[in-house]
């Protein structure tokens, strides 16, 4: 078979794998979707009100913890995935939850790794507001918290592209989902490919599992999917950026 067929009867597969919504391809992208959306909700129910106080509350240390923050945007994340992993094994400080190789340490790790980036570009796109705007609401009259709620408005664009790109980041990631969730899936086969369908095995995961095994036509399927997830949610992030 020369590499042309090859990959053309991958590309063939791979598309009758998305099109007939495969079950074990289906239940990677539920997994892979339902963790990182997760994950961001939570990440952004901390990192956008944490961004807000950095923004106006003026307190000892505060530029120690931007620092931190800014140092935690480029965590790597199988180092990431170790801290959780030796947390939550059984001899582990918090071993006792029980949550190692679960979604849920999947999301926690996920939550780890993005929490400094919304933090990170929400806290940009809020002091990127001109002061002209505060100072206009002190001048009309208002209070403190009518200042922060007029910024907050004036930078929604940028904190909702900082949500966006947590998730676009939760999507594509692969060292520390599969470190603290085993790419698990369970035993025996659906529709002749695969393991049966996923516990904690995602996109990402999944794809470096059906590769190594030799399954070119999954792993196509699986890479076509994850680059549709990732560009749906960049497309998102431009449209929102434009309207600035």
């Amino acid at each position: 078979m020369s590499s042309a067929d090859f990959l053309a009867r991958g590309l063939i597969e791979a598309f009758l794998l998305i099109t007939s919504l495969n079950p074990y391809v289906l239940s990677i992208t539920l997994v892979s979707i339902s963790v990182s959306s997760t994950a961001v909700i939570l990440a952004a129910l901390t990192a956008i009100p944490l961004a807000s106080a950095l923004s106006f509350a003026r307190f000892r240390g505060r530029q120690a913890l931007i620092m931190l923050i800014n140092t935690g945007m480029g965590l790597p994340p199988v180092f990431v995935g170790l801290v959780v992993f030796l947390m939550l094994v059984p001899a582990g400080p918090l071993g006792f939850l029980d949550m190692v190789y679960t979604r849920e340490a999947m999301i926690l790790a996920q939550y780890i790794l993005i929490t400094p980036i919304i933090t990170g570009i929400s806290l940009a796109a809020i002091q990127s507001v001109p002061r002209l705007l505060t100072d206009t609401v002190y001048t009309l009259g208002g209070s403190e918290k009518d200042a922060m709620v007029a910024t907050l408005k004036e930078a929604r664009s940028g904190i909702i592209t900082a949500v966006l790109a947590g998730l676009g980041r939760a999507l594509a990631e692969v060292g520390a989902v599969l470190i603290v969730g085993g790419n698990i899936a369970r035993t025996g086969s659906i529709g002749g490919i695969g393991e049966g369908l996923s516990e904690t095995r995602t996109l990402t995961t999944a794809i470096t599992s059906e590769t190594g095994r030799w399954n070119i036509s999954t792993s196509i399927a699986l890479g076509v999917i994850l680059i549709i997830l990732v560009l749906s949610v960049n497309v998102m992030a431009n449209y929102f950026q434009r309207r600035d």
